[in-house]
């Protein structure tokens, strides 16, 4: 069973910058695609960021584009998401989860899922 934990959330003021990272406890991330997704209160998860296990192609919506990067440096662990210009409104929990080999939209293509991590954007 792939495990994913996240960590590097917390409070930061806007205009910061924060890096997320997904690391697997068990599996190496080399056959997975990685989503990024969030949740704010009382709001649906939205899809944030993927990476396909290469890192050859991503993609992102178009609330964070410009200001997130998602890398992962080979095939295996960790994938980051490198948060920069943070606003109040990316206040939400960040969960990547991860899929076999190709980035999908819908949260309920991925099969594996993290415990998420808080980010809050504010002064």
């Amino acid at each position: 069973q792939l495990q994913l934990v996240e960590s590097g959330g917390g409070l930061v003021q806007p205009g910061g910058s924060l890096r997320l990272s997904c690391v697997a406890s068990v599996f190496t991330l080399d056959r997975y695609a990685i989503g990024w997704f969030r949740q704010a209160p009382g709001k649906e998860r939205e899809g944030v960021s993927c990476i396909v296990p290469s890192g050859s192609s991503t993609n992102y919506a178009d609330s964070v584009k410009g200001r997130f990067t998602i890398s992962r440096y080979n095939a295996k662990n960790p994938v980051y998401l490198q948060m920069n210009s943070l606003k109040p409104e990316d206040t939400a929990v960040y969960y990547c989860a991860a899929r076999w080999r190709r980035c999908a939209i819908a949260t309920t293509e991925y099969d594996y899922w993290g415990q998420g991590t808080q980010v809050t954007v504010s002064s």
